[in-house]
Protein backbone atom coordinates (compact mmCIF):
# COMPACT_ATOMS: atom_id res chain seq x y z
CA UNK A 1 0.00 0.00 0.00
CA UNK A 2 2.82 2.44 0.83
CA UNK A 3 4.42 1.86 -2.56
CA UNK A 4 1.08 2.55 -4.23
CA UNK A 5 0.66 5.80 -2.35
CA UNK A 6 4.19 6.88 -3.34
CA UNK A 7 3.60 6.55 -7.08
CA UNK A 8 4.55 9.62 -9.09
CA UNK A 9 3.53 8.65 -12.62
CA UNK A 10 -0.26 8.54 -12.38
CA UNK A 11 -2.49 9.24 -15.39
CA UNK A 12 -3.32 12.77 -14.26
CA UNK A 13 0.31 13.58 -13.53
CA UNK A 14 1.32 12.40 -17.01
CA UNK A 15 -1.38 14.57 -18.60
CA UNK A 16 -0.33 17.67 -16.68
CA UNK A 17 3.32 17.05 -17.58
CA UNK A 18 2.47 16.80 -21.29
CA UNK A 19 0.26 19.91 -21.12
CA UNK A 20 3.06 21.78 -19.39
CA UNK A 21 5.42 20.73 -22.18
CA UNK A 22 3.23 22.36 -24.84
CA UNK A 23 2.71 25.50 -22.74
CA UNK A 24 6.44 25.92 -22.22
CA UNK A 25 7.33 25.08 -25.82
CA UNK A 26 5.16 27.91 -27.11
CA UNK A 27 6.56 30.22 -24.44
CA UNK A 28 10.19 29.29 -25.18
CA UNK A 29 9.67 29.78 -28.92
CA UNK A 30 8.74 33.42 -28.29
CA UNK A 31 11.44 34.08 -25.70
CA UNK A 32 14.41 34.65 -28.06
CA UNK A 33 12.31 35.72 -31.06
CA UNK A 34 10.24 38.54 -29.55
CA UNK A 35 13.34 40.73 -28.98
CA UNK A 36 14.19 40.24 -32.66
CA UNK A 37 10.61 41.14 -33.60
CA UNK A 38 10.78 44.31 -31.49
CA UNK A 39 13.94 45.30 -33.34
CA UNK A 40 12.33 44.50 -36.70
CA UNK A 41 9.47 46.93 -36.07
CA UNK A 42 12.03 49.62 -35.31
CA UNK A 43 12.62 49.79 -31.56
CA UNK A 44 15.80 49.74 -29.46
CA UNK A 45 17.20 47.67 -26.58
CA UNK A 46 15.29 49.65 -23.96
CA UNK A 47 11.98 48.66 -25.57
CA UNK A 48 13.21 45.07 -25.78
CA UNK A 49 13.65 45.09 -22.01
CA UNK A 50 10.26 46.72 -21.50
CA UNK A 51 8.45 44.20 -23.72
CA UNK A 52 10.01 41.31 -21.83
CA UNK A 53 9.63 42.99 -18.44
CA UNK A 54 6.00 44.11 -18.84
CA UNK A 55 5.01 40.50 -19.44
CA UNK A 56 6.64 39.27 -16.26
CA UNK A 57 5.23 42.13 -14.16
CA UNK A 58 1.76 41.43 -15.50
CA UNK A 59 2.17 37.78 -14.50
CA UNK A 60 3.56 38.92 -11.15
CA UNK A 61 0.50 41.04 -10.37
CA UNK A 62 -2.03 38.34 -11.25
CA UNK A 63 -0.30 35.43 -9.49
CA UNK A 64 -1.38 36.34 -5.92
CA UNK A 65 -5.02 36.56 -7.00
CA UNK A 66 -4.63 33.30 -8.91
CA UNK A 67 -3.10 31.65 -5.85
CA UNK A 68 -5.98 32.81 -3.66
CA UNK A 69 -8.48 31.48 -6.20
CA UNK A 70 -6.66 28.14 -6.43
CA UNK A 71 -7.11 27.66 -2.68
CA UNK A 72 -10.76 28.76 -2.66
CA UNK A 73 -12.54 28.20 -5.99
CA UNK A 74 -10.35 25.30 -7.13
CA UNK A 75 -7.60 24.36 -9.57
CA UNK A 76 -9.58 23.81 -12.78
CA UNK A 77 -11.22 27.28 -13.15
CA UNK A 78 -7.90 29.07 -12.73
CA UNK A 79 -5.95 26.74 -15.03
CA UNK A 80 -8.52 26.70 -17.83
CA UNK A 81 -9.09 30.47 -17.68
CA UNK A 82 -5.36 31.12 -17.81
CA UNK A 83 -4.91 28.86 -20.84
CA UNK A 84 -7.78 30.49 -22.73
CA UNK A 85 -6.27 33.95 -22.15
CA UNK A 86 -2.85 32.65 -23.15
CA UNK A 87 -4.15 31.17 -26.41
CA UNK A 88 -5.94 34.40 -27.37
CA UNK A 89 -2.91 36.55 -26.56
CA UNK A 90 -0.50 34.36 -28.55
CA UNK A 91 -2.73 34.53 -31.61
CA UNK A 92 -2.98 38.30 -31.08
CA UNK A 93 0.80 38.66 -31.34
CA UNK A 94 0.36 37.91 -35.04
CA UNK A 95 -1.40 41.25 -35.53
CA UNK A 96 0.72 43.27 -33.11
CA UNK A 97 2.49 45.50 -35.62
CA UNK A 98 3.22 48.49 -33.36
CA UNK A 99 4.93 48.83 -30.00
CA UNK A 100 1.73 50.08 -28.35
CA UNK A 101 -0.30 47.07 -29.48
CA UNK A 102 2.55 44.75 -28.54
CA UNK A 103 2.72 46.18 -25.01
CA UNK A 104 -1.04 45.67 -24.51
CA UNK A 105 -0.93 42.11 -25.85
CA UNK A 106 2.06 41.28 -23.65
CA UNK A 107 0.20 42.53 -20.59
CA UNK A 108 -2.73 40.24 -21.42
CA UNK A 109 -0.32 37.39 -22.16
CA UNK A 110 1.28 37.88 -18.76
CA UNK A 111 -2.12 37.46 -17.10
CA UNK A 112 -2.69 34.17 -18.93
CA UNK A 113 0.81 32.95 -18.14
CA UNK A 114 0.58 33.93 -14.47
CA UNK A 115 -2.71 32.07 -13.96
CA UNK A 116 -1.85 28.95 -15.96
CA UNK A 117 1.71 28.61 -14.68
CA UNK A 118 0.75 29.06 -11.03
CA UNK A 119 -2.09 26.57 -11.46
CA UNK A 120 -0.02 23.92 -13.23
CA UNK A 121 2.66 24.01 -10.52
CA UNK A 122 0.02 23.70 -7.82
CA UNK A 123 -1.72 20.83 -9.64
CA UNK A 124 1.59 19.00 -9.97
CA UNK A 125 2.22 19.55 -6.24
CA UNK A 126 -1.19 17.99 -5.51
CA UNK A 127 -0.45 14.92 -7.60
CA UNK A 128 2.96 13.91 -6.21
CA UNK A 129 3.41 12.36 -2.73
CA UNK A 130 5.11 14.53 -0.12
CA UNK A 131 7.96 12.09 0.52
CA UNK A 132 8.89 12.29 -3.18
CA UNK A 133 7.97 15.92 -3.82
CA UNK A 134 11.43 17.09 -4.77
CA UNK A 135 11.78 14.21 -7.21
CA UNK A 136 8.23 14.60 -8.56
CA UNK A 137 8.50 18.34 -9.10
CA UNK A 138 11.86 17.73 -10.73
CA UNK A 139 10.22 15.44 -13.28
CA UNK A 140 7.39 17.95 -13.73
CA UNK A 141 10.01 20.60 -14.42
CA UNK A 142 11.58 18.22 -16.91
CA UNK A 143 8.71 18.95 -19.30
CA UNK A 144 9.66 22.61 -19.24
CA UNK A 145 13.33 21.71 -19.68
CA UNK A 146 12.61 19.59 -22.75
CA UNK A 147 10.61 22.52 -24.12
CA UNK A 148 13.64 24.69 -23.50
CA UNK A 149 15.75 22.29 -25.54
CA UNK A 150 13.30 22.56 -28.43
CA UNK A 151 11.55 25.93 -28.16
CA UNK A 152 14.27 28.60 -28.51
CA UNK A 153 16.17 26.73 -31.23
CA UNK A 154 12.94 25.95 -33.10
CA UNK A 155 11.72 29.53 -32.81
CA UNK A 156 15.03 30.95 -34.07
CA UNK A 157 15.07 28.41 -36.91
CA UNK A 158 11.50 29.17 -37.99
CA UNK A 159 11.92 32.96 -38.09
CA UNK A 160 14.57 32.44 -40.74
CA UNK A 161 12.00 30.67 -42.94
CA UNK A 162 8.57 32.08 -42.03
CA UNK A 163 7.00 35.38 -41.01
CA UNK A 164 6.83 36.32 -37.33
CA UNK A 165 3.02 36.30 -37.57
CA UNK A 166 3.05 32.65 -38.67
CA UNK A 167 5.37 31.78 -35.79
CA UNK A 168 2.98 33.33 -33.27
CA UNK A 169 0.03 31.41 -34.76
CA UNK A 170 2.00 28.17 -34.32
CA UNK A 171 2.70 29.11 -30.68
CA UNK A 172 -0.99 29.77 -30.05
CA UNK A 173 -1.91 26.39 -31.56
CA UNK A 174 0.54 24.56 -29.28
CA UNK A 175 -1.08 26.18 -26.26
CA UNK A 176 -4.48 25.15 -27.62
CA UNK A 177 -3.31 21.54 -27.41
CA UNK A 178 -2.43 22.12 -23.74
CA UNK A 179 -5.94 23.51 -23.19
CA UNK A 180 -7.54 20.38 -24.63
CA UNK A 181 -5.35 18.18 -22.40
CA UNK A 182 -6.21 20.29 -19.35
CA UNK A 183 -9.89 19.48 -19.81
CA UNK A 184 -9.10 15.81 -19.15
CA UNK A 185 -7.39 16.12 -15.75
CA UNK A 186 -9.15 15.13 -12.51
CA UNK A 187 -8.33 18.01 -10.20
CA UNK A 188 -7.93 17.89 -6.44
CA UNK A 189 -10.58 20.01 -4.75
CA UNK A 190 -9.26 22.47 -2.15
CA UNK A 191 -10.15 21.54 1.40
CA UNK A 192 -12.18 24.08 3.40
CA UNK A 193 -10.31 25.98 6.08
CA UNK A 194 -10.76 24.82 9.66
CA UNK A 195 -12.19 27.18 12.28
CA UNK A 196 -8.72 27.65 13.72
CA UNK A 197 -7.27 28.58 10.31
CA UNK A 198 -10.13 30.99 9.63
CA UNK A 199 -9.42 32.71 12.94
CA UNK A 200 -5.70 32.82 12.15
CA UNK A 201 -6.49 34.48 8.83
CA UNK A 202 -8.70 37.03 10.57
CA UNK A 203 -6.07 37.76 13.24
CA UNK A 204 -3.25 38.29 10.73
CA UNK A 205 -5.37 39.89 7.99
CA UNK A 206 -4.20 37.22 5.55
CA UNK A 207 -7.50 37.41 3.73
CA UNK A 208 -6.10 40.58 2.20
CA UNK A 209 -2.51 39.41 2.15
CA UNK A 210 -1.64 37.75 -1.14
CA UNK A 211 1.72 36.40 -0.03
CA UNK A 212 2.35 33.11 1.76
CA UNK A 213 4.99 34.14 4.29
CA UNK A 214 6.22 30.58 4.85
CA UNK A 215 7.25 30.40 1.18
CA UNK A 216 9.12 33.72 1.26
CA UNK A 217 12.63 32.45 2.19
CA UNK A 218 12.82 30.04 -0.75
CA UNK A 219 11.20 32.65 -3.00
CA UNK A 220 13.74 35.30 -2.05
CA UNK A 221 16.59 32.97 -3.00
CA UNK A 222 14.89 32.27 -6.32
CA UNK A 223 14.52 35.99 -7.06
CA UNK A 224 18.28 36.62 -7.17
CA UNK A 225 18.71 33.58 -9.42
CA UNK A 226 16.01 34.42 -11.96
CA UNK A 227 17.26 38.02 -12.05
CA UNK A 228 20.28 36.53 -13.82
CA UNK A 229 18.04 34.72 -16.31
CA UNK A 230 16.60 38.05 -17.47
CA UNK A 231 19.96 38.87 -19.03
CA UNK A 232 20.36 35.47 -20.66
CA UNK A 233 16.89 35.25 -22.15
CA UNK A 234 16.78 38.82 -23.42
CA UNK A 235 20.26 39.82 -24.53
CA UNK A 236 22.40 36.73 -25.07
CA UNK A 237 21.44 36.39 -28.78
CA UNK A 238 22.43 40.01 -29.45
CA UNK A 239 25.61 39.55 -27.35
CA UNK A 240 26.78 36.55 -29.36
CA UNK A 241 26.02 38.31 -32.64
CA UNK A 242 28.06 41.34 -31.53
CA UNK A 243 30.97 39.03 -30.76
CA UNK A 244 30.88 37.72 -34.32
CA UNK A 245 29.68 34.21 -33.44
CA UNK A 246 27.79 32.15 -35.99
CA UNK A 247 23.97 32.57 -35.67
CA UNK A 248 23.45 28.89 -34.87
CA UNK A 249 25.76 29.09 -31.84
CA UNK A 250 22.99 30.65 -29.75
CA UNK A 251 20.73 27.74 -30.71
CA UNK A 252 23.44 25.35 -29.53
CA UNK A 253 23.65 27.33 -26.26
CA UNK A 254 19.96 26.82 -25.49
CA UNK A 255 20.12 23.14 -26.44
CA UNK A 256 23.14 22.49 -24.19
CA UNK A 257 21.53 24.50 -21.40
CA UNK A 258 18.32 22.51 -21.67
CA UNK A 259 20.01 19.12 -21.72
CA UNK A 260 22.07 20.09 -18.69
CA UNK A 261 18.78 20.96 -16.95
CA UNK A 262 17.31 17.63 -18.00
CA UNK A 263 20.29 15.76 -16.55
CA UNK A 264 19.74 17.26 -13.09
CA UNK A 265 16.13 16.01 -12.93
CA UNK A 266 17.32 12.44 -12.51
CA UNK A 267 19.24 13.05 -9.28
CA UNK A 268 18.81 16.55 -7.77
CA UNK A 269 15.23 16.13 -6.51
CA UNK A 270 15.99 12.73 -5.02
CA UNK A 271 19.01 14.13 -3.17
CA UNK A 272 16.88 16.99 -1.82
CA UNK A 273 14.21 14.56 -0.56
CA UNK A 274 16.84 12.53 1.30
CA UNK A 275 19.37 15.10 2.48
CA UNK A 276 17.75 18.54 2.44
CA UNK A 277 18.25 21.84 0.65
CA UNK A 278 21.84 22.79 1.49
CA UNK A 279 23.39 19.77 -0.21
CA UNK A 280 21.88 20.77 -3.56
CA UNK A 281 21.65 24.57 -3.28
CA UNK A 282 25.28 25.38 -2.46
CA UNK A 283 26.90 23.48 -5.36
CA UNK A 284 24.04 24.52 -7.64
CA UNK A 285 24.47 28.25 -7.07
CA UNK A 286 28.24 27.93 -7.48
CA UNK A 287 27.66 26.35 -10.89
CA UNK A 288 25.33 29.22 -11.83
CA UNK A 289 27.91 31.84 -10.83
CA UNK A 290 30.59 30.00 -12.79
CA UNK A 291 28.43 29.81 -15.91
CA UNK A 292 27.66 33.54 -15.76
CA UNK A 293 31.32 34.41 -15.26
CA UNK A 294 32.19 32.53 -18.47
CA UNK A 295 29.59 34.61 -20.32
CA UNK A 296 31.05 37.81 -18.88
CA UNK A 297 34.52 36.96 -20.24
CA UNK A 298 33.14 35.52 -23.47
CA UNK A 299 35.81 35.41 -26.18
CA UNK A 300 35.25 32.05 -27.86
CA UNK A 301 32.40 29.58 -28.50
CA UNK A 302 33.92 27.23 -25.89
CA UNK A 303 33.14 29.76 -23.16
CA UNK A 304 29.58 30.07 -24.46
CA UNK A 305 28.95 26.33 -24.54
CA UNK A 306 30.63 25.65 -21.19
CA UNK A 307 28.60 28.50 -19.68
CA UNK A 308 25.41 26.90 -20.96
CA UNK A 309 26.24 23.57 -19.32
CA UNK A 310 27.27 25.07 -15.98
CA UNK A 311 24.29 27.40 -15.77
CA UNK A 312 21.90 24.62 -16.80
CA UNK A 313 23.26 22.19 -14.22
CA UNK A 314 23.08 24.85 -11.52
CA UNK A 315 19.60 26.14 -12.29
CA UNK A 316 18.22 22.64 -12.76
CA UNK A 317 19.59 21.67 -9.36
CA UNK A 318 18.33 24.59 -7.27
CA UNK A 319 14.94 25.51 -8.79
CA UNK A 320 12.90 22.35 -8.02
CA UNK A 321 14.54 22.05 -4.61
CA UNK A 322 13.54 25.62 -3.74
CA UNK A 323 9.99 25.01 -4.97
CA UNK A 324 9.70 21.82 -2.92
CA UNK A 325 11.06 23.69 0.12
CA UNK A 326 8.44 26.45 -0.32
CA UNK A 327 5.62 23.90 -0.56
CA UNK A 328 6.80 21.57 2.20
CA UNK A 329 6.84 24.41 4.74
CA UNK A 330 3.25 25.39 3.85
CA UNK A 331 -0.03 23.69 4.88
CA UNK A 332 -1.84 21.89 2.00
CA UNK A 333 -4.72 24.39 2.15
CA UNK A 334 -2.27 27.20 1.33
CA UNK A 335 -0.45 25.36 -1.45
CA UNK A 336 -1.87 27.61 -4.15
CA UNK A 337 -0.62 30.72 -2.37
CA UNK A 338 2.78 29.11 -1.79
CA UNK A 339 3.16 28.46 -5.51
CA UNK A 340 1.90 31.97 -6.31
CA UNK A 341 4.48 33.49 -3.98
CA UNK A 342 7.25 31.31 -5.40
CA UNK A 343 6.49 32.03 -9.05
CA UNK A 344 5.90 35.71 -8.30
CA UNK A 345 9.52 35.84 -7.18
CA UNK A 346 10.44 34.05 -10.41
CA UNK A 347 8.59 36.66 -12.49
CA UNK A 348 9.90 39.59 -10.48
CA UNK A 349 13.47 38.40 -10.94
CA UNK A 350 13.15 37.90 -14.70
CA UNK A 351 11.22 41.16 -15.16
CA UNK A 352 13.59 43.34 -13.16
CA UNK A 353 16.52 41.60 -14.81
CA UNK A 354 15.21 42.27 -18.32
CA UNK A 355 14.45 45.94 -17.63
CA UNK A 356 17.68 46.54 -15.67
CA UNK A 357 19.84 44.90 -18.30
CA UNK A 358 18.02 46.80 -21.06
CA UNK A 359 19.26 50.00 -19.45
CA UNK A 360 22.73 48.52 -18.90
CA UNK A 361 22.93 47.56 -22.58
CA UNK A 362 22.19 51.17 -23.54
CA UNK A 363 25.12 52.59 -21.59
CA UNK A 364 27.65 49.74 -21.25
CA UNK A 365 28.82 46.67 -23.12
CA UNK A 366 27.00 43.35 -23.00
CA UNK A 367 29.61 41.70 -20.79
CA UNK A 368 28.57 44.05 -17.95
CA UNK A 369 25.19 42.32 -17.91
CA UNK A 370 26.76 39.01 -16.97
CA UNK A 371 29.14 40.45 -14.37
CA UNK A 372 26.11 41.96 -12.65
CA UNK A 373 24.30 38.62 -13.03
CA UNK A 374 27.17 36.76 -11.40
CA UNK A 375 27.06 39.24 -8.51
CA UNK A 376 23.34 38.51 -8.11
CA UNK A 377 24.17 34.81 -7.82
CA UNK A 378 26.66 35.62 -5.06
CA UNK A 379 23.97 37.58 -3.22
CA UNK A 380 21.68 34.54 -3.38
CA UNK A 381 24.40 32.39 -1.81
CA UNK A 382 25.03 34.94 0.95
CA UNK A 383 21.29 35.19 1.66
CA UNK A 384 21.06 31.40 1.87
CA UNK A 385 23.64 31.28 4.67
CA UNK A 386 21.86 34.12 6.49
CA UNK A 387 18.49 32.36 6.27
CA UNK A 388 20.00 29.02 7.26
CA UNK A 389 21.77 30.46 10.30
CA UNK A 390 18.50 31.98 11.48
CA UNK A 391 16.67 28.68 10.78
CA UNK A 392 14.27 30.34 8.34
CA UNK A 393 15.14 27.75 5.73
CA UNK A 394 16.26 24.13 6.08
Amino acid sequence: MSNRKSRIWTKDFIIIVIANFFIFTSFQMTLPTLPLYVQEIGSNETWVGIIVGIFTFSALLIRPFGGKMLDTTGRAPVFITGLVILVISLYSLAISTTILILVVVRIVQGVGWGLSNTASGTIASDLVPKDRRGEGLGFFGLSGNLALAIGPALGLFLVNHIEFSTLFIICGSLTMIALVLALNVRYVKPEPLTDVEIQEDADTATRFNFVEKRALPASALLFFITFTFGGIATFLPAYTFSEGFQPHYIQIYFILYAFALVTTRFFAGRIYDRRGLAIVFIPGIILIISGLTLLAILDSPIYLFAGAILYGLGFGTVQPALQASAINTTPPRKRGMANATFFSAFDLGVGLGAITFGLVAQYADYSSIYWISAASGVLSLVLFFILRSSRKIV
